[in-house]
């Protein structure tokens, strides 16, 4: 396990405080904690999360449960299905007001803690003549999977770039591993991944022989992306040299995650 990802996981021990009184109002039920995909950090994570639950709070089975990601962890909190979710704050508003991909079913939800920033990963090698984001015209793209936080905050980043998702491009729905296969098979040109520093399937694609990992940058997108959708993209950098051949740092667009339930979690259960 990566240091970044450890330390994340020893911060979310307070999780077990915060989550107490789930336990003690579902009878010491199982706790679902709606991740995501296997190839990013929010299942890693979610997994850290449910081995700190079950050891600290007696007869509590918690478990990390795979999912699309952030979207999918929204309706899987407003369908009861899953008790929290890790999802990231412009999905989380979405569901709030009812917008995107939840018109027709707002979700109640409410923040327990924040996280951690995701980077966006504009994810391309050598080869595919994409150095800045209007070369994705024309392109073979993955955007995402569907029900995925990635998907919206990519949608966001083409439109900023100027670009139409269905028209200037072909456009696949992958989550990060496959993406990363994907990629590797030159069967698409470049993919979008929103996630936490390392993102194992990157380093992957970066590790594999006779590839050279490219990343392009976004960061001079995030204005225009807070002046239609408020103020919930900031710029940062993923350092050079944090993926295998990466040689210089990747200017991008950050989101927070945060950690989320229902709204009719009691507020004395929530700070328990």
């Amino acid at each position: 396990m990566n240091k970044r990802l450890g330390l994340a996981i020893s911060g979310l021990a307070a999780g077990a405080v915060l989550l107490a009184g789930v336990a003690i109002a579902q009878q010491q039920q199982n706790i679902a904690i709606a991740t995501g995909g296997t190839g990013g950090v929010y299942y890693p994570m979610g997994g850290g999360m449910a081995n700190v639950l079950s050891k600290y709070l007696p007869g509590v089975q918690a478990t990390a449960r795979v999912t699309g990601g952030s979207v999918d962890n929204l309706k899987l909190i407003g369908s009861k299905q899953s008790e929290v979710g890790l999802v990231m704050v412009d999905a989380a508003l979405n569901a709030l007001n009812g917008e995107d991909k939840f018109k027709d079913n707002k979700v109640p939800v409410r923040t327990l803690m924040v996280l951690y920033p995701n980077r966006m990963h504009v994810v391309t090698v050598e080869g595919t003549g994409i150095t800045k984001m209007s070369d994705l015209k024309g392109k073979r793209v993955s955007t995402g999977s569907p029900g995925s936080a990635t998907e919206v905050m990519a949608f966001r980043v083409i439109e900023a770039a100027g670009l139409d998702k269905d028209k200037d491009m072909t456009r696949e729905r992958l989550g990060v591993a496959e993406s990363t296969n994907a990629l590797k098979d030159r069967k698409i040109d470049a993919y979008f991944w929103v996630g936490g520093l390392p993102t194992a399937a990157v380093t992957d694609l970066g590790a594999t022989p006779g590839v050279r990992l490219k990343l392009v940058d976004s960061a001079d997108l995030t204005e225009k992306m807070n002046a239609k959708y408020g103020s919930l993209y900031s710029k940062g950098v993923i350092p050079a040299k944090t993926y295998p051949g990466q040689d210089a740092d990747n200017k991008i667009a950050v989101v927070q995650n945060i950690l989320v339930a229902n709204a009719d979690m009691p507020e004395k259960t929530a700070y328990d």
